[in-house]
Parts: structure tokens; sequence; C-alpha cells
């Protein structure tokens, strides 16, 4: 059953990054652990390799939420070097699929959020500066109880001139500001648009890795994950596994599945030029994101790499996160489901203890 969400559709993002988190989130109850961790996760112990990954918990008030309501792996929302704007409103809209989503879809979009879940959203990857961001990821990192560990996760924004050096210079500069916040485990935004060619850049393996590269350098023994699409092309996932796997500590897969969406009328649904094509999440692409966790997970064995697997895409119930790990994910995350079932970590950690 559906639950009001802690990020509200029917709100901008200023309006929620002000006034929410909404629904439990509002008033969360914190879930007491007199348990030592069982897990580990880079390093760190966890309670449950299970949180929210980035997106939804948009500021502090939301990853200290997520803490309290007992997701152990929080990530806080992507950020940038410098302030960038969100995209108009309206920002998310229930989309309706029949079966699982691939690319090359166009699908009907309204306010009407039902089981199986899905939805589209667009964003744009909007940041507040600095100056706001640090001091807030910083307060949340030192309130994560023992067994919990927040995630920063952050990526590079192109300079007006669109050097290539200033582009990953950026991607430095942020890795500077994020260690400065304390945080224990740093991840990259790969699954953007690479701000210098019209592909993502997790496509881009050359300049993935020189990314990568740069960015380890600077952050010396934090652990750096990166996050990815889905690759339809296994040689080409294997090249950027070879490439990339070899330098980051942990890889996240998947970030959405692109598809056109459109109105009840057949006209663009999300206002503004670029914007027919979004991400769509939720339970159509949970077969993406398994998939792509047993591919990676393949390659780490065959390459005998290190790296670890983050498994992220359409989690909605306690056995979307089963299914995830039993596929060889190392860590879980849910963002649409999260929304929707505030009590969502509560369920994965009882059926935990059933087992």
């Amino acid at each position: 059953m559906l639950s009001e969400p802690f990020y509200d559709p029917l709100r901008s993002y200023q309006d929620n990054f002000e006034h929410g988190p909404f629904g439990l989130f509002a008033d969360p109850h914190r879930i007491p652990s007199s348990e030592t961790p069982k897990h580990s996760f880079l390093g760190q112990p966890v309670n449950t390799p299970f949180g929210i990954p980035a997106g939804p918990l948009i500021n502090g008030k939301y990853v200290k939420a997520a803490l309290d309501m007992g997701f152990d792996l929080p990530v806080y929302k992507t950020v940038r070097t410098r302030q960038y704007p969100s995209h108009p409103w309206p920002n998310v809209l229930a989309v309706h699929v029949d079966g699982d989503l691939h690319t090359g879809r166009t699908l009907v979009a309204d306010g009407n959020y039902t089981e199986p879940l899905s939805i589209t959203n667009s964003f744009g990857v909007p940041s507040y500066d600095p100056e706001f961001w640090q001091p807030d990821m910083a307060a949340v990192v030192k309130y994560a109880a023992p067994g919990q560990v927040v995630v920063g996760s952050y990526q590079g924004t192109k300079s007006e001139t669109g050097s290539v050096a200033a582009y990953i210079a950026d991607y430095v500069t942020g890795a500077r500001l994020l260690k400065e916040t304390g945080v224990k485990i740093v991840e990259v935004n790969f699954s953007c648009p690479n701000e210098g060619t019209a592909a993502l850049l997790c496509f881009d393996i050359p300049r993935a890795r020189e990314i990568a590269e740069a960015i380890k350098n600077e952050l010396g023994d934090i652990p750096l994950v990166t996050k990815i699409a889905y690759f339809g092309d296994d040689e080409r996932l294997g090249q950027f596994v070879r490439e990339v796997g070899s330098v980051v500590d942990g890889i996240s897969a998947i970030n959405t599945v692109s598809a056109n969406v459109v109105d009840e009328q057949g006209q663009q649904a999300l206002p503004g030029e670029g914007r027919l094509s979004s991400g769509v999440c939720g339970h159509a692409i949970q077969w993406a994101g398994v998939e792509m966790v047993e591919r990676l997970v393949r390659l780490r064995e065959s390459l005998s790499l290190k790296y670890r697997v983050v498994g992220v895409g359409g989690v909605t119930d306690a056995a979307g996160f089963d299914r995830f790990r039993r596929a060889g994910a190392d860590a879980v995350m849910s963002a649409t489901g999260a929304m929707w079932k505030p009590t969502l970590a509560r369920e994965v950690k009882e059926q935990a203890h059933e087992l």
C-alpha cells in the first residue's frame, strides 16, 4: 500500500526543499539498534546494506529522516561545486508501463500513482552553493548512528568556455569539497550527460577513466563509487569495467531508463526544451537493475577486480531487496519505492530477522 510520499510531486523543488520532508518522514521515530552491525560496505560497518540512492534526499532534513527510518546507507543528493537551478515544475509524474520498460518507448504520464509504481523524474541535477551543502552534509554525516553511513554524491559542471581541462578540474574541486565534510564514501554521477559530448559520461569511457583517476588522486583513501546507466552492449560494459573498474571502489547501477513522456492528449508532459525524453524509475526498470548487477558481478570475477556492486532500480518491496542481493549486489538502494513506502527499510529488516 502506498503512503504519502516524503517528496511531494504536487510541490515545486524549492517548496519541497524548504518545507519537506512530508508524510512519515516529517516526524520520524529513530529505530534504536543495540545489535553489532553484521554487514560491511566499503570498509564501513552497516546494520543492513540498504539505503536510498542519490535523488530524493535533497538536503540534510531528508537524510536525517531516512536515517531515523532505518535506511542505513542514505545518499545525500548529487551536488555541484556551484549553484545550479532545477528544471521547472512538474518534476515527477506517474507513468503506466505494461511489463518491463525498454528504451524507445513512449509513455503516458499523469498524477495517478498506483501499484506497481513507476514514475518519471526530471530535475536537471540542481544544487545549492557549497556554502550551504558542505555544513549541511557534514551535520548528517555526524548524525548517523553506529551501523549507518551517509554517502555523498556529486557531479561535475562544464565551464562557460567548454574547456575539458576545466571540466575535469571541477570534478577534482568537487571531490575536495566533499572530503572536507567528513563523508566516508563518495559517489560520482557518471550517469549524467557528459557536458562536452552528447553521450552520458559513463559511455565516454576514456573520459570517464581520466576523471575517475583524477578524483581518486584527490580523495586518497576515501572509497569512490561511480553511478552508471544501463549498458545494452556487453562489449561496451566490459570495456567500461576494464578501464574504470580498476580505478573505483564501487559501481552503482542503474540510474533510470529513458522514455518519451506525453500527457493523455499526446503532448509533451514535462514543459521545456529537451524534456520530452526523461528518466523512468520504479517497478518497470527492476529487470534492468538486476541484470546489470549480475553482469557487473560476472565481470568483477572474470577480471579479478575488487569493486563493490550497488544494485538500484525498481526496489519497491522487501522481495525486491532480496532479488538484488541474490543477484550479487553488495548493497541495495530504493528511491521510488522508499518515497511512497517510507517504512520499507523496516520491512527489509523484519524480513531479514525472519530468515
